[in-house]
């Protein structure tokens, strides 16, 4: 879990269970955590349609928690919006253009206790219909929670792949599970010490939002020669290394007070 850049939680859990499983004991913690420093912060939980679970959604609107969650599609959403779809494939087929709508509409599943606000994002282009749904309890118009809100999910992807690939948190090969979910707590204090170098050490430079493969090749993967005396310790690094200014300003800045 991700707010914004910074890693919240990583958890491994078994792949035969749900891939929900646990997250509403997740989020209740980080939560009371949260709420603990800042009593007044505003938080909106954000998930694709795996996290599209009753406990979840009831919780948040019990604890005040707001939240913008992807919802899987099913015959009565698709019949919610089939006219629609219908007027944008006549216009495509006329303008050759594709077509995008967003509208929302308010639903209840057979398992919710109440109706909730949906919001729609219909395309009809050359591949054909592509709809999809997300259920949320935040006001405002439809298309900007879709677009500035929801759609800013694939940002946190970004930073799961970041932490999977760079990282190597994938690597869980071991045979005993609190092993495996070591190997990923250290991939991610790894991610937290990446984040910080670039939030505290390189604003300003050229890597500034550079990524893990990037910054080990630039800048942490360098040779040296390191000697050491009774008072001190020097590191001599090549004189005609690229990044070598890039090096010294986060060297000052991690220094500085």
């Amino acid at each position: 879990m991700f707010c914004g850049q910074q890693l919240l939680c990583a958890y491994l859990r078994p792949s035969r269970i749900d891939g929900a499983k646990h997250a509403a004991a997740i989020l209740k913690l980080l939560v009371r955590r949260l709420r603990q420093e800042w009593p007044n912060v505003r938080i909106i939980f954000r998930g694709d349609s795996g996290f599209c679970r009753q406990r979840i959604i009831n919780w948040c609107e019990r604890a005040g928690v707001h939240y913008i969650v992807g919802l899987a599609r099913n015959a009565r959403l698709e019949a919610q919006v089939e006219y629609a779809q219908l007027a944008m494939q006549q216009l495509y087929e006329q303008t050759g253009h594709k077509q995008r709508l967003v509208g929302e509409f308010s639903y209840a599943a057979q398992s919710w206790p109440h109706e909730r606000r949906v919001i729609t994002r219909l395309e009809w282009g050359e591949l054909g219909c592509n709809p999809r749904f997300i259920v949320t309890n935040l006001d405002g118009g439809a298309q900007t929670l879709y677009d500035a809100l929801y759609c800013q999910r694939g940002e946190a992807e970004n930073r799961i792949k970041e932490a999977q690939v760079g990282l190597f948190a994938t690597r869980t090969s071991c045979h005993v599970m609190r092993s495996n979910q070591l190997r990923m707590l250290l991939a991610a204090l790894g991610y937290v010490l990446i984040e910080r170098l670039r939030a505290l050490a390189l604003q300003g430079t050229a890597l500034a939002s550079a990524q893990v493969d990037t910054l080990r090749i630039k800048l942490l993967k360098v040779a040296a020669v390191i000697t050491r005396n009774t008072r001190r310790i020097r590191l001599y690094l090549a004189s005609h290394w690229p990044s070598a200014d890039i090096f010294a300003h986060a060297m000052r800045q991690l220094r500085s007070p």
